[in-house]
């Protein structure tokens, strides 16, 4: 009776561990095949055990440049994606315009649209434009889907924001400037940052839409997509867990800052002074 209550309680829990399991699975694989030394270049049967994989990841040179190339690609259409889709989300929720709800509608198309019909029509656009294939048409098709995340991620951030701690600052005389820097973007901030995260892994792990626009340009994956063929080099899955360990950092790092943010928020107390031990 004490086992079958214990699993009524916590049943929902279990079940959140055992998806969290499946989930984190193909992962603990990549990072275990990341220290493997295989018997041949299409076995992906663990070997031997080895470091060498960690101590030479850029043994294979053109593996390395695919990388640097997918860093640049992501990085320079994080940017522009977030800051465009930064003014978009709170040009959309605060303010009232003609024309505002089909904009909605069309922020989500991208997000809708296969990735297959979005890489096909704008590799018509730019054949018919006469625009070379290459880098800048990566990093535009990039930009194009990674807005729309970007757009609905800011968006409700600033709608569970509460107006009334802007209003607030304005009562206190701050200008509007003043009211943004110090009490709009630190709220808005979290959204922006996770925003950006996301163009960015949306960005690096493209292969549909950056194959039809790529012209001779190679990235990161369609480098793994062409070694899958004749085999995919152990360095492969050293970068895949690279990238998974950093943005595990990044996260962790921000959840610690926001704990800390309100372990002094608590300890501050109403007027805003630390709260003396008695």
């Amino acid at each position: 009776m004490r086992v079958s209550r214990w699993l009524a309680d916590r049943w929902v829990m279990i079940v959140a561990l055992l998806v969290l399991g499946y989930l984190a699975l193909p992962i603990l694989v990549v990072a275990a095949l990341s220290f493997n030394r295989p018997s041949s270049r299409l076995s992906y049967d663990f070997n031997e055990f080895t470091l060498d994989n960690w101590r030479r990841p850029c043994a294979t040179s053109d593996m390395c440049d695919a990388v640097v190339r997918s860093v640049q690609i992501g990085f320079i259409a994080t940017v522009v994606a977030t800051v465009l889709g930064t003014l978009m989300a709170f040009a959309l929720v605060r303010h009232r315009f003609r024309g505002r709800s089909g904009i909605n509608v069309l922020i989500f198309l991208p997000m809708a649209t296969p990735e297959l019909v979005m890489g096909t029509s704008l590799l018509a656009l730019f054949v018919s434009a006469g625009v070379p294939q290459g880098f800048w048409t990566i990093v535009i098709a990039h930009v194009m889907f990674c807005v729309s995340f970007v757009v609905v991620t800011v968006k409700a951030r600033l709608t569970g924001m509460d107006r009334r701690l802007e209003e607030a600052a304005m009562d206190l005389h701050a200008s509007e400037w003043q009211t943004f820097r110090r009490i709009t973007l630190p709220l808005v901030l979290p959204g922006i940052v996770a925003a950006a995260l996301l163009a960015f892994s949306l960005s690096f792990d493209d292969f549909i839409i950056t194959n039809f626009n790529a012209g001779t340009t190679v990235t990161f994956p369609m480098y793994v997509w062409g070694a899958a063929q004749r085999g995919i080099p152990p360095q492969v899955n050293v970068i895949g867990t690279a990238m998974f360990a950093v943005a595990l950092l990044l996260v962790g790092l921000g959840s610690l800052r926001g704990r800390r943010a309100r372990r002094a928020a608590l300890l501050a107390g109403p007027s805003g002074h630390p709260r003396r031990s008695s």
